[in-house]
């Protein structure tokens, strides 16, 4: 059962994420400040610390330091999300917002226990290989710079891991993921790490090819083997002979050209359309599809025999919006790229967008991610880059506080609530008690930052759940 440590002053908050995660079968312990975890309890014992940001005395960034290498999940507030941003830098893992729902922090907490196991795993694989003989010697060396992708979350650095296992062979490897997810990148880092890094690696888009000549573009074709085939012509896998085939999209290959390629897998020849000779060819073939080719084949669309004759050997690439902070990391990358392709040095992303690069789900994965960069550098007149620049597609200063603590409309009064905070509420009760608590003193603009929603979204919130605005004090800005 994992252990986890949760830090955080709030006792409304401390309490209700405990029973959260206890009733999800977690061990937990908790502390109100850093001194008193220091106190109370061993830090770098826990699998997983979760910590407020901002706490009596030293801030939960502290823990970062004395965890001694073990997770840091950072909770936040909107209004100080910049903080948050730099926290990562610091070395926590993740962060998340507060208020936010139950579902939310059980993924983020599934997520960086999964992530954390795979890197004890990977390290301690990594460990048994340096003790073999001719093993390597590297230790926890997560270098990609030979491999040339952006990323460190861990299952990217599993996947290198697996890139640099496989790239020296000469097995067939089908490459899976979402579009847009940089499956060429891959085919081409396992082409550079191979030993036919000299050679040509020849890419074919099997979707972008009319069926009517894929054949012949793949195979090549003799003269008059076809109406318009005035000349002779070698194919694109003769043209790779010695390298790499990469063939991406090969779940839009049709059945007659699946066939010939089998052949080439089995026998190593080809035969040109119009021809009734062989040659033969030494080409390593690397695929990718973000389709189901097992599904495709059981229902006839793909040849079940060349389907296993694929997926030797199959990595899977991550879609982006499950890679963490690589999306930030990235989305630096393709600023500096296109920054000095325009020759404006002064470009950066505002606080609005770093959050929001992070937290959008990019469908269109990292494709999408770097003609949103582009568009923006080129239409940004300031120094700062906005998340509205960017074009994504939500908006985080009106996202209803629903989104994050799950609220339902309750009928209750503001009178049948009590101020003092009880150990029995929810991180549902949050947003009630938190208005209640601080309406006296805080203006309606404060308590709407604090929250991390527009005042829209709190009027609106007041209105479902019977908390009336006060008429006195500070509260009654207009």
């Amino acid at each position: 059962m994992p252990h986890i440590l949760i830090v955080e002053d709030e006792t409304i908050i401390r309490s209700a994420l405990r029973r959260l995660l206890e009733r999800n079968q977690y061990q937990v312990s908790e502390a109100g400040s850093v001194q008193e975890a220091q106190e109370r309890f061993s830090i770098p014992s826990f699998d997983l610390i979760v910590s407020d940001l901002r706490l009596p005395g030293a801030p939960g960034t502290e823990l970062i330091k004395l965890g001694q290498g073990k997770p840091v999940l950072i909770m936040t507030s909107y209004a100080s999300l910049r903080s948050a941003v730099d926290s990562m830098k610091m070395g926590a893992v993740d962060y998340i917002a507060k208020p936010f729902d139950h579902d939310e922090m059980l993924q983020a907490v599934s997520r960086i226990l999964r992530d954390r196991q795979t890197v004890v795993s990977m390290q301690a694989e990594r460990a048994a290989t340096a003790k073999l003989p001719g093993g390597d010697k590297s230790g926890a060396d997560n270098s990609n710079g030979e491999i040339g992708i952006i990323g460190s979350c861990p299952p990217m650095q599993d996947l290198y891991s697996k890139i640099r296992k496989v790239a020296p062979t000469d097995s067939n490897v089908l490459i899976q993921g979402e579009s847009g997810t940089g499956k060429e990148l891959v085919a081409r880092a396992l082409h550079n790490l191979s030993r036919r890094a000299k050679a040509p690696m020849i890419s074919v888009n099997c979707a972008a090819i009319p069926e009517t000549l894929i054949e012949s573009e793949l195979f090549g074709h003799e003269k008059g083997a076809f109406t318009g085939a005035s000349a002779g012509r070698a194919g694109l896998v003769e043209a790779a002979d010695g390298g790499t085939l990469f063939l991406d999209e090969i779940g839009e290959l049709p059945l007659e050209a699946q066939a010939r390629l089998l052949r080439v897998l089995q026998e190593g020849e080809i035969r040109r359309v119009g021809s009734v000779q062989s040659q033969k060819v030494d080409v390593r073939l690397i695929a990718a599809t973000h389709r189901d080719l097992k599904g495709l084949a059981k229902i006839g669309q793909f040849r079940e025999d060349l389907y296993y004759r694929l997926h030797v050997i199959a990595l899977k690439l991550p879609a982006l919006r499950e890679r963490g902070p690589d999306v930030n990391e990235i989305a630096h990358a393709f600023l500096a790229r296109q920054s000095a392709k325009v020759g404006r040095t002064d470009l950066r992303f505002a606080p609005d967008a770093e959050q929001a690069i992070r937290h959008y789900s990019w469908p269109g994965n990292v494709r999408e991610l770097e003609n949103a960069v582009e568009r923006a550098v080129i239409l940004c007149e300031s120094p700062e880059i906005s998340a509205d620049l960017l074009g994504i597609d939500i908006e985080l200063s009106d996202i209803d506080v629903d989104e994050f603590i799950g609220l339902a409309p309750q009928q209750s009064s503001a009178s049948s609530t009590a101020h003092e905070p009880t150990e029995d509420l929810s991180l549902e009760d949050y947003f009630q008690h938190f208005v209640l608590e601080h309406q006296d003193h805080m203006t309606e603009t404060e308590l709407a930052r604090k929250l991390g929603v527009s005042r829209k979204c709190l009027w609106e919130r007041r209105q479902r759940l019977g908390i009336p605005r006060r008429k006195t004090g500070v509260a009654s800005e207009t």
